[in-house]
């Protein structure tokens, strides 16, 4: 029982750094590699679920004055073509007008190509931004010490900290805890991933934290699911 209630204050302090914008852990890091620089996606492979590898029609994926247009018309995404691990990611995304789904940027990316691959994923939904979803065997320790481990072919998320009630409808906006900024205006995502531990912050506050990622390394994507996005200057930095 003391244990039990050590361990629930210990959440609801990462709840209270959380709401209050503190706790975050940028560590010392290397140089940027630019994933995208806003001219091409030459660091990248697409996949979509209907056309495969590299075929892309219909224009699902596209590079207009500066930014990724993600318009998630068709499910799939655009994947690194380097693995990495121990790293800290910065990207920028905000909404389009045909927002009828939700997107993410999924890391520790393994095995096949298909929808949705083995990853961790940093979820971007209206009113649930910085959950994780862990899909196809991937698995992860929450804020709350529980293991969470995705079933094969389907996925299991561990909400973010301090989450309030939540709904499925466009537009929604957590009344408890929102992290995201008004409706069309850009946010920052920010994913440090080192050693066994896992920090994720929308526009510099925590949103979720976790332990023992399984895997521990691999590709990154962005999602198109249902939703129309927009990212723009994606930068990784090798942790020293």
């Amino acid at each position: 029982m003391k244990r039990q209630t050590i361990r629930n204050s210990v959440f609801l302090l990462c709840a209270v750094l959380a709401a209050s914008g503190f706790g975050q852990k940028i560590p010392k890091h290397r140089s940027a590699i630019v994933l995208f620089d806003g001219t091409n996606l030459d660091n990248f492979d697409t996949f979509l679920k209907s056309k495969g590898l590299n075929s892309d029609p219909d224009h699902v994926f596209q590079v207009e004055k500066g930014v990724l247009h993600i318009s998630g018309t068709e499910m799939g995404y655009v994947i690194t073509k380097q693995s990495y691990h121990d790293y800290y990611l910065r990207a920028e995304f905000k909404w389009g007008e045909g927002t009828f789904g939700d997107s993410g940027i999924l890391y520790n990316v393994q095995g096949e190509q298909k929808v949705w691959p083995r990853s961790i994923e940093f979820q971007i939904n209206e009113g649930c931004t910085g959950d994780f979803w862990m899909t196809d065997g991937a698995a992860l320790t929450g804020p709350d010490g529980k293991r969470v481990t995705g079933p094969p072919g389907s996925a299991l998320k561990i909400d973010r900290i301090n989450k309030g009630p939540w709904k499925n409808i466009v537009g929604y906006r957590d009344p408890q805890n929102e992290l995201e900024k008004p409706h069309g205006e850009w946010n920052v995502l920010e994913l440090v991933t080192q050693g066994n531990h896992i920090y994720q912050y929308v526009n510099g506050q925590l949103a979720n934290e976790g332990t023992d990622p399984f895997p521990t390394q691999g590709k990154i994507l962005l999602q198109s699911e249902g939703a129309e996005v927009f990212f723009r200057d994606v930068k990784l930095y090798p942790l020293k």
